[in-house]
């Protein structure tokens, strides 16, 4: 037997490693798998069916309890016969005849399964209270197959298991009351719970346990107060003895009386409460401390009087503070009324009066782009929304609620996460969603700032482009107060958005080339010419580039700025650039200097003050209009000039504020090197277009998101606390060139505004009166022909020919300037030669050494 056992164990372990080589065990069930489909049910399929079963059941139910409340009459005699009911449910015809029961025909919607049904529920156990099951089944399947919670399921289960019990209970206790009718309302529960209280603790027991259970619920589910209205106190006030016994009432009222001890004494009305006395005689009444306060003031006394007062009560009552107006006051006084006695005589100054006749433009001048609807189906959004809860619940994420917001371009859906899912773990799916929804520039906002949801930003198929005419005609613009107001566009909710410059106070642009850069700019522009009278804003315009802003050329006697002597306001040369700046800077000292004279703290107050002729014209006081700096192209300064437009630049964000000067910064380029850490420190108002990389989004933002915009207006707002996304309003060329000609076309004034003339301190350049030609250096004239050769100033050129150190060639180059061989220095760029050709120069040559 063992030998055998041995055997049979020897050849089954002999056969397994030919079984692993050929393979054949793994074959089969390789094709088997092949042919019938594998069910896994991790996935979550047995939940949807079981949800689908509950939704069924829920809808089950509703029939057949809805029937039962009009078919119970008939239905009773086969569920109350003894051979009736649940035993016989699936008995055939015959057999049940044979058991004495010739009918089986119900009346109920449902046949005889549904009749029983209801009659269990609602007639044997809960009564009409058994609806509430309906609600629970349909709630619980909805949660299963959908994954949307409507309710909390635990909260539900809770509140149905005590409705349940508390409506059958009330019903039987009020039902009660009527004798011989059935109790299909509370059900067989509800009737004999009803009458076991009865016998135990009567009926007002009864009502009483109702009326506990009830509030007590409402307690805990909804914390509801339970407060009186509080009635007016009185407080008594006893006269002291040397005046009587005398009582005074006095009815306080609820609101407090506040008293202010810098204003005026003729402004102090309501001292006190008014008094009645319980005598008609007439008695000098001094009212305690508490009734008029430490620190009010007695306007109707006489000396005589308070110094009898402070005689008779000192011990009992505190110091009263007497104000007597103070020679300063007395001053202040009198240059009001003079101010007063002014704007009787003139009126209030007026800062358009001599542009009285300006028309501001009109909104024909402006086209309708778009079609001004939302062109967002409900399909493309319920398609969106189960793709976002499938792509989700593919990495097991379970949301609570999806809601979307429709926008011109962008809609946004807002997820609220089931308990328990981590943030970064859907943020983390921004790649995942973006495919499955087969769209560009896709954005989640995790969380969303305020709200407690998570926002997923996904762009519509077909964006609706907003035009400046339909931003502008809103009431919201027509009808703002703001002191510069800019109608950006609309956000992702399609509501327009305007924000106030003033309180920006400066604004960095920055996006690629081709994402609405300069339209945001123009959009600035002409909502500001919308607003604003030639009087109360000028414009210093900079543009780089030099045809970008040319097209507000014909406003420049209306709205422009520029420096004495200049031909173009709008400035595209480096060197002006940078005097302008420093001018800017000179105009920002100059308006600090009128604000301290004034004594006031912002151009605000200034204007207020001057407008009312509180300012002496003949002192330096003028009207001091907003100036807003734009500059189109910021890289191309920042490469040419670097720290010479840096510096004014920076000083002007940190202080021009106050003053009325801001600034909007616009760049295609911002990198750390453009943008650096003093200019971001002083605009915390950011606004970014489409940009290629997270690293410019994050100088320009400090943050992602730039980099997933869509472009064509696309933009991202920062003011310092949160991110506003906006579709930006678009405005053409053509309309552009219509309102400058529509202002430009009016009266305007004789010329631009000045700004403060700027003296370079190292000049405009040498000349030859400057130059010391005995100090010259040996290689000057060969460093002046190769200059002239090569028709390129740089001192690199002649390091490189000459083979010269740095400073020697810096040196030449000094001299060359001196002597009005080469221009001045440009930053980057090569210096200018100022001859134009090897024969002039060497006239040029002779001319110096004759003079030798």
């Amino acid at each position: 037997m063992s030998l055998r056992g041995n055997q049979f164990r020897t050849n089954s372990f002999r056969d397994e490693p030919k079984r692993k080589t050929t393979g054949e065990g793994d074959r089969a069930p390789k094709a088997k798998t092949e042919i019938l489909p594998k069910f896994n049910f991790n996935d979550g399929r047995l939940i949807k069916i079981i949800g689908l079963f509950f939704l069924i059941i829920s809808l089950y139910f509703l029939v057949a309890f809805t029937s039962y409340l009009f078919t119970w009459k008939e239905d009773q005699s086969y569920v109350l016969d003894a051979n009736g009911g649940w035993n016989n449910l699936f008995k055939t015809q015959k057999e049940l005849e044979t058991l004495g029961i010739k009918t089986t025909i119900v009346e109920n919607w449902l046949g005889k399964f549904g009749a029983l049904l209801s009659h269990q529920f609602i007639y044997e156990w809960f009564g009409v209270a058994s609806f509430i099951f309906i609600g629970v089944f349909f709630i619980i399947g909805y949660w299963l197959l959908v994954r949307v919670k409507l309710f909390s399921v635990s909260k539900t289960l809770g509140y149905s298991f005590f409705l349940l019990i508390y409506i059958s209970l009330a019903l039987a206790f009020f039902h009660g009351f009527f004798v011989d009718s059935p109790h299909f309302l509370e059900g067989e529960f509800g009737f004999w719970t009803n009458k076991i209280l009865q016998v135990q603790i009567g009926n007002a027991g009864v009502a009483g346990l109702l009326g506990f259970a009830g509030l007590t619920t409402l307690i805990i589910a909804y914390n509801i107060d339970f407060k009186l209205p509080q009635r007016k106190k009185k407080e008594h006030y006893i006269i002291p003895e040397d005046t009587g016994d005398m009582e005074l009432e006095n009815e306080v009222k609820s609101e407090p009386v506040e008293f202010d001890l810098n204003r005026n004494l003729l402004q102090q009305e309501r001292i006190a409460p008014a008094f009645e006395l319980k005598n008609d005689e007439e008695t000098e009444v001094i009212l305690p401390p508490k009734v008029l306060g430490a620190n009010e003031l007695i306007v109707n006394s006489t000396e005589n009087e308070v110094d009898s007062f402070t005689e008779t009560h000192a011990n009992q009552i505190p110091l009263t503070e007497i104000i007597s107006p103070e020679p300063e006051l007395i001053i202040e006084s009198t240059e009001a009324s003079k101010a007063a006695s002014l704007v009787e005589q003139f009126g209030e100054y007026d800062p358009k009066l001599e542009l009285s006749s300006y028309r501001q433009p009109t909104l024909d001048l402006l086209e309708n782009h778009g079609t001004g609807k939302i062109a967002v189906n409900a399909e493309e959004l319920e398609a969106n929304k189960n793709r976002i809860v499938e792509t989700l619940n593919h990495y097991s994420i379970e949301i609570d609620k999806i809601k979307a917001t429709i926008g011109p371009t962008v809609t946004l859906y807002e997820i609220i996460p089931a308990p328990g899912v981590r943030i970064s773990k859907i943020k983390n799916l921004e790649d995942d969603i973006a495919l499955s929804l087969a769209a560009l520039g896709i954005r989640i906002i995790a969380p969303m700032p305020g709200k407690g949801t998570i926002g997923i930003e996904v762009p519509n198929s077909h964006p609706e482009m907003v035009s400046m005419r339909s931003v502008l005609a809103t009431e919201k613009f027509q009808n703002t107060t703001m002191d510069l107001p800019i109608a950006l566009g609309k956000t992702i909710s399609n509501e327009v958005y305007i924000a106030d410059l003033a309180k920006m106070p400066h604004l960095l642009v920055a996006g690629a080339t081709g994402q609405g850069k300069s339209v945001g700019i123009n959009a600035i522009l002409v909502s500001l010419l919308y607003k604003m009278h030639p009087s109360q804003l000028k414009f210093v315009l900079v543009d780089p580039k030099k045809v970008e802003l040319t097209l507000f050329r014909q406003i420049e006697r209306h709205f422009l700025a520029k420096l004495p002597g200049e031909e173009d306001a709008i400035i595209t040369d480096t060197k002006k650039v940078i005097n302008t700046l420093n001018s800017l800077c000179i105009e920002m000292d100059q308006r600090y200097d009128l604000l301290k004279n004034a004594q006031v703290r912002n151009l605000k107050e200034y204007n207020v003050k001057f407008v009312n002729r509180k300012l002496n014209p003949n002192e330096g006081h003028r009207f001091l209009p907003f100036i807003v700096l734009i500059v189109d192209e910021f890289a191309d300064l920042m490469m040419t000039a670097g720290k010479e437009v840096e510096t004014p630049i920076a000083r002007l964000a940190q202080l021009a504020r106050a003053v009325g000067i801001h600034l909007v910064i616009a760049t295609q380029r911002p990198s750390v090197n453009i943008i650096t850490g003093t200019i971001k420190a002083n605009f915390p108002a950011r606004l970014a277009f489409r940009v290629l990389s997270k690293i410019d989004s994050r100088t320009i933002l400090d943050t992602g998101g730039a980099d997933q915009l869509i472009g064509r207006g696309d933009m991202l707002l920062s003011t310092g606390s949160d991110l506003i996304r906006i579709q930006c309003a678009f405005v053409d060329t053509p309309e552009v060139e219509k309102i400058s000609e529509f202002i430009g076309s009016q009266r305007g004034y004789a010329s631009a505004w000045y700004l403060p003339e700027y003296i370079d301190e190292s000049g405009e350049g040498g000349s030859i009166k400057d130059f010391d030609p005995d100090d010259r250096d040996p290689l000057f004239e060969d460093a002046a022909r190769l200059i002239v050769l090569h028709q390129q100033g740089s001192t690199s050129l002649i390091q490189r020919k000459l083979k010269l150190g740095y400073n020697r060639a810096g040196r030449l180059i000094d001299q060359l300037e001196a002597a009005g061989v080469v221009g001045p220095f440009e930053g980057s760029k090569a210096r200018e030669v100022l001859i134009p050709d090897e024969y002039a120069l060497e006239q040029f040559l002779n001319n110096l050494n004759n003079k030798e």
